[in-house]
């Protein structure tokens, strides 16, 4: 009865959730090694014995095995999912899954380059032909205007309002929104469009490779990976570093939590308040080295 229950769940994601073959994979492996640590507990378990103890005596056996908090949530949502299934089909009467907290994640602070290794990362020389025009470009929008990777690869030249100096950005849930940018982005932006022209690519997408196609994630992530590489040693060296550099240079220049909110698109506050650690330690550390009274 398990096998055919859980098969049918298996079936469920495949068929009508349409789920790639590896997260399928994922589902099935988290599900195989929580009915493994419940053999020990109920040898040939039913469904209908499985209860809220089994499933908080598995959580805890990943813990003191070490293993990650987000690993653990992952195996939880898994099984959540499964409970989900088998209550709707009726094939258990209640979800031993419905009061399952998992451990909560460590924060995390964004990683991001300060302002001096940003400023170093502007008077350096790129390449004169196309692609080195291009990079510079990329480089220079993603830290002035924070937008996503995707976002950016997805922008088109009629996305670029020069006259008023501003972005439209297609987000997340497809939400729009306006981005302003500086004088000095638009005369990168004009310099780049003769170089475009001139090499003789009529794409209608802002970034392209020399085929005159959009740009791969990869060739974005490549770039900024090999810029930010001349001036940080920090182990992180992605687009979203960027977003997070963006983010945090605006709010420890006195930029309104709100607005930066607006321009990097979240949806909830919530989302750009972990921005604000930043500036919290960098307080910290302005009034550890002035105030009298600080022990230092």
């Amino acid at each position: 009865m398990v096998e055919v229950a859980v098969n049918g769940f298996f079936s469920y994601l495949n068929l009508q959730k349409r789920f790639s073959p590896l997260t399928v994979k994922s589902y099935r492996s988290d599900i195989n090694q929580f009915f493994t640590f419940l053999n020990d507990e109920l040898p040939e378990p039913k469904l209908s014995q499985i209860s809220y103890q089994h499933i908080r005596s598995f959580i805890a056996s990943m813990i003191d095995s070490g293993l990650s908090p987000v690993s653990v949530n992952r195996k939880i949502s898994t099984l959540k999912s499964l409970f989900k299934y088998l209550l709707k089909h009726r094939i258990i009467e209640t979800n031993p899954c419905q009061k399952i907290q998992g451990p909560k994640k460590p924060k995390r602070l964004p990683v991001f380059v300060d302002e001096g290794q940003m400023e170093k990362l502007f008077s350096i020389e790129f390449e004169s032909g196309f692609e080195g025009q291009r990079d510079k470009l990329m480089f220079d929008i993603l830290y002035q205007t924070g937008i996503r990777r995707a976002e950016i690869i997805n922008l088109k030249e009629s996305d670029v309002d020069m006259y008023n100096l501003q972005l439209k950005v297609l987000g997340k849930r497809n939400k729009e929104r306006i981005i302003p940018f500086s004088l000095n982005l638009k005369r990168n932006l004009e310099t780049y469009f003769v170089v475009k022209q001139s090499t003789n690519l009529k794409s209608s997408y802002l970034l392209v490779s020399m085929k005159d196609k959009p740009l791969s994630p990869q060739n974005v992530s490549t770039t900024v990976k090999k810029i930010l590489g001349q001036v940080t040693t920090n182990k992180k060296k992605s687009p979203h570093v960027l977003r997070h550099t963006f983010a945090t240079h605006l709010l420890n220049n006195g930029a309104d939590i709100n607005a930066v909110k607006e321009l990097l698109g979240h949806t909830s506050l919530s989302a750009t308040q972990i921005y604000t650690h930043n500036t919290i330690e960098k307080l910290k550390k302005s009034y550890n080295q002035a105030h009298p009274r600080s022990g230092n």
